[in-house]
């Protein structure tokens, strides 16, 4: 049995879309013993996040789609957020997860940025531009966050497509897919990181 447990945070709206498809891709190059947790985000919808920093505790989640996400969070050892680019960066869904970790931070009993530490946090994205460059803003919003809680960043796996299905005809895309996953994940730093 791997000591591996990867968790896929689906962020799109659209189910069975571009990014899912490259990151289900990705995924059958996981060893068989590997586990593999999948949560669609547009089947789970988390509800508004309420900033209480200032006001008072947050209580942790018994129930409901918080409670599924936040035990399965915990519980990643390998945590992968397949969002398609929007607006530049991740979607709205996956932004509400992100923010939720806020929360998470200061639910008492839950450890999260301890837990997190040291674990893994892996991007994949489809795009409708051909310049990935235009993904940096949600390259950088995924590994600032893995540098806030000391995650390992194993980068972000691009692929092309707009239509349902394009980016099966990225050649370039599948082939990354093929490896991404077996890539060292050094741990993420921000860019003014020098040391």
């Amino acid at each position: 049995m791997s000591d591996r447990n990867f968790l896929f945070v689906l962020g799109s709206s659209r189910s069975g879309g571009n990014s899912e498809i490259l990151a289900r891709k990705a995924a059958e190059q996981l060893p068989p013993s590997t586990g593999q947790t999948w949560i669609d985000l547009s089947e789970h919808r988390l509800p508004e996040f309420e900033d209480l920093r200032h006001d008072s505790d947050h209580v942790r989640p018994r129930d409901g789609a918080a409670a599924l996400l936040l035990d399965a969070t915990l519980a990643a050892t390998d945590l992968v957020i397949v969002s398609p680019l929007y607006w530049y960066s991740v979607s709205t869904l996956t932004k509400r997860y992100l923010d939720h970790w806020s929360g998470w931070l200061r639910t008492p009993g839950v450890d999260f940025k301890d837990t997190l530490g040291g674990r893994t946090l892996w991007g994949v994205t489809a795009l409708a531009h051909t310049e990935e460059v235009v993904a940096d803003p949600l390259v950088g919003t995924l590994n600032h966050s893995a540098a806030y809680l000391g995650m390992r960043f194993g980068g972000v796996l691009l692929g092309n497509g707009s239509k349902p299905g394009d980016v099966l005809t990225d050649t370039a895309a599948l082939t990354r897919a093929k490896t991404f996953f077996a890539q060292d994940a050094p741990l993420a730093r921000y860019p003014y990181d020098t040391e």
